[in-house]
Order: C-alpha cells, then structure tokens, then sequence
C-alpha cells in the first residue's frame, strides 16, 4: 500500500514547499470558482421570472425588474465570496509563509476552494427567491414592499451555507489549524 502512496504522492516530497503551496492555491482558487454557477443559474431564472411577468403584466415591468435586479444582486453574494477566496489565494496567500507539513499546507489550499463550491446552492436558491417575487410583484405591484421584505429575509436565510463556505475557506486559508 505504501508504494501506491509513494507512486502517486512521491514526487511532492521532492518538490519546494512553496511551490507545492502556489500550485495547490491555483487549483484550488479554479475550484472555489466553480460556485459562480449558482448566482449563473439563480440570476438567469430571476431575469426569466421578470421578463414573464413585464410580458403578462407590462403596467407592473417597472417593479417587477427592480425586483429581479435587487433580488439578483443578493444571491451573487455566494459567486463574490467564492472570487475573493481565489484572489486571496492567487495574490495574498498567507498559506506560502506557514511553517509545518508542505504537503498538509497544500491540501489546505485545495480544501478551502473546494468548500467554497457549496456556494452553488445559495446562488440557486437565491435566485429562484428572487425570481418568484419578480414574477409575483409583476402581477401585483401594490405589494411590492412586502414582498421584496419576504424575498430578502428569504434570501438571507439562504446565504447561511454560503457564509459557512466562506468561514471554512478563511481558517484553512488563516489559521494552521494541523500544527
């Protein structure tokens, strides 16, 4: 078994621990940004839900779109938080100047782009939030205020798994927890 280690995982013992340390932060700043599909697929439904309800409703287009547009706005939060764990990683990685296991410092980079794909869901759920109180204020415009209060009180329930996303990245990325 430990030649299937050593085969597979050898050479970074033979690698510069800084290195080791940049490479492993490249891929995990790509990782982290894999979460940009939620606010994508959120904010596409929220823009499809508005234009639904300006083409049912088009005395309502006015509010219906602002709607979408604050309600878009909120659920790229998870895709903002994922771009500044990569940017942290890529310009401003503390994890090069850490002492201890290079390989372990390593993982760490990986862990904390792959914690932040769990971004995904927020930007989703975000969106729909925001795309059903589009299509909502579209077809009642007078309750505009209440419903953008359900939306964002919604949304901001929904951002928890992205907000925990972003902790775990920053301890992993800040603190040596494994020394």
């Amino acid at each position: 078994m430990s030649s299937i280690f050593d085969l597979l995982f050898g050479w970074m013992g033979k690698v510069d621990p800084v290195a080791l340390v940049l490479a492993f932060s490249a891929i995990g700043a790509g990782l982290a940004m894999i979460a940009g599909i939620g606010p994508g697929v959120g904010q596409g439904y929220a823009a499809g839900k508005a234009a639904e309800a300006v083409g049912k409703n088009p005395e309502g287009g006015k509010s219906a779109t602002l709607v979408m547009l604050l309600g878009a706005a909120v659920a790229e939060t998870s895709g903002i938080f994922s771009l500044v764990v990569a940017i942290v990683m890529l310009f401003a990685n503390p994890l090069v100047t850490k002492q201890g296991v290079g390989l372990v410092i390593a993982f760490s980079a990986i862990g904390a782009g792959l914690s932040m794909i769990a971004g995904i869901g927020p930007g989703i759920g975000q969106g729909y939030a925001a795309g059903k109180a589009a299509q909502a204020v579209g077809e009642r415009p007078k309750l505009q205020s209440v419903i953008v209060r359900t939306m964002l009180l919604g949304q901001a329930v929904a951002q928890t798994t992205g907000i925990y996303a972003l902790i775990v990245a920053l301890l992993l990325l800040f603190v040596n927890i494994f020394q």
